[in-house]
């Protein structure tokens, strides 16, 4: 069989590399980094450890076809998969609080009913039975299908809004994830809560269709899991299912080119200039930077670094005392205007307070003993450039803002501090080579393919395209379906139809 060059060591990279290798090519991953895992990465010190990238997973059974179709271990062999319940606490700015199980529609209900008002679990159970309309519509073609060369179908909004009768305006429908929240949800509190989702996976919900809802719909359907020990314990479990595959790893080692023969991929050019010759070529990089340039045929990806592709700011804090009993693994802390906080992150400005993530893992192997407590802040905010994270004033100010925000889900935040690490965009930037240090956000049908990625094959014969910055987009269960594609498209060629 052939000759296998993959750039990058990310999820996508590696679901692709031992794919390739199970069907008989000798693969080859070059990485420009040390280690392996792309942003799903681990801080530790003192003893704390720390997640710095994806804190749960999605769709588990994505890396569980992975790990059926290359090899005898089973996911759960390699990994210990815990179920996150509740799956997520949500303090409002008005005071309500709710909590949410995992994957419990009737659960859920309840719970909205119990916190915001009789009829409230209601309205967001019709609105997750539309918006499993538009999961079924979309689900084969958006996610187990290459992306066709003509994407048209997929340009339009899937999500079946209600026709509402508006006074002297005629019958109209809402046109984004906002006007959903706004016109069908009944209450600020529910529309504040689909914002917080899509915002979450670096969506606008101003901008984007009502497809997005498929978002809120699979976590509440298919449920959050954590990887005990940390989610970087799933990077490890791939890593090592490849090594067991066969596939040679090469760290510290930067590709500067695709190189190009007779009008296809034939290699790659390394930092220190040998050439490294391929039958194929995967690139799991972000975006097009090591790409020839002009390649026809592809789709348009979203403009990597600017405004509309937001990163992550993250703080890591080491606190004494042990965790509450009966804490939450997930607590989201809502800013008081969603509107507000997503006009400045995709306008490139600090939003202030943001949406604030708390993690605090129920997880032994994350701090020293059980007088101490890690936990990780997410918030998701604009990219290096527009926003200047490497300026220490900017990283310090902000992790207060942050760690402000959080105090409401974690009692006597501040008075129990040890110690905390700062992760920006620009750290991002610096790791993953992602420009600005965005975070690729999931493809979605609608808005005439603007939130489409580019497809997985190139106008180049032998180049394709695996991981975030490519079809179907960013997530950790989105990047193991690139290396499905991938894969597919390679052994199989243009007669390759999707995954099954």
């Amino acid at each position: 069989m052939g000759r296998m060059v993959v750039i990058g060591a990310g999820m996508g990279a590696m679901a692709t590399a031992a794919r390739l290798a199970v069907a008989g090519h000798r693969v080859t991953v070059y990485e420009r980094a040390e280690s392996y895992g792309g942003a799903v990465e681990r801080f530790e010190r003192d003893g704390f450890v720390f997640d710095t990238g994806p804190a749960l997973l999605h769709l588990p059974a994505v890396y569980r076809d992975l790990f059926v179709k290359t090899g005898k271990e089973s996911l759960e062999r390699s990994v210990e998969l815990v179920q996150v319940d509740p799956a997520s606490r949500h303090l409002f700015a008005d005071g309500t609080e709710v909590t949410l199980p995992n994957a419990s529609r009737a659960g859920s209900v309840a719970a909205l009913d119990a916190a915001l008002g009789a009829g409230a679990g209601e309205r967001w159970a019709e609105f997750l039975v539309r918006a499993r309309e538009a999961w079924d519509r979309t689900r084969r073609p958006l996610l187990e299908e290459p992306l066709r060369a003509e994407p048209a179908p997929l340009g339009r909004d899937p999500y079946p809004a209600v026709r509402r009768r508006r006074l002297l305006r005629g019958a109209r429908v809402a046109g984004t994830l906002a006007e959903v929240g706004a016109w069908e949800l009944g209450d600020p509190r529910l529309a504040e809560l689909l914002a917080g989702y899509a915002l979450s996976y670096g969506v606008d919900p101003r901008h984007a269709p009502g497809g997005a809802a498929v978002l809120p719909y699979l976590e509440q359907t298919f449920g959050s899991w954590y990887v005990r020990g940390g989610m970087r314990e799933l990077a490890r479990a791939v890593y090592e299912r490849c090594r067991a595959r066969r596939v040679e790893f090469v760290f510290g080692a930067e590709v500067t080119r695709v190189v190009e023969k007779d009008g296809a991929a034939s290699g790659v050019e390394l930092a220190d200039g040998s050439l490294v010759e391929a039958d194929a070529v995967v690139a799991g990089v972000a975006p097009d930077v090591l790409l020839p340039a002009g390649l026809p045929g592809t789709t348009a990806a979203p403009e990597p670094g600017g405004p509309s592709v937001p990163g992550r700011f993250t703080v890591l804090l080491a606190l004494r005392g042990g965790r509450d009993t009966g804490a939450a693994h997930r607590t989201v802390v809502h800013a008081p205007d969603a509107g507000a906080e997503a006009g400045a992150v995709f306008g490139g400005r600090l939003a202030e307070p943001p949406t604030v993530t708390v993690i605090r893992p129920d997880d032994p192997a994350t701090r020293p003993d059980e007088d101490h407590e890690a936990v990780t802040l997410t918030a998701t905010v604009a990219p290096q450039g527009p926003v200047d994270w490497s300026d220490p004033g900017v990283r310090a100010r902000y992790a207060e803002v942050v760690t402000a925000a959080a105090g409401a889900a974690v009692p006597g935040l501040r008075e129990r501090l040890l110690w905390r690490e700062i992760r920006t965009p620009a750290d991002t930037a610096a790791r993953t080579g992602a420009p600005g240090g965005a975070v690729p956000p999931p493809a979605l049908a609608g808005a005439g393919g603007r939130l489409l990625h580019p497809a997985n094959t190139t106008g180049l014969p032998g180049l394709y395209r695996a991981g975030g910055w490519s079809h179907p987009g960013g997530g950790l269960a989105h990047a193991g379906m690139s290396g499905a594609l991938v894969a597919g498209l390679v052994v199989e060629g243009a007669g390759f139809r999707g995954s099954r």
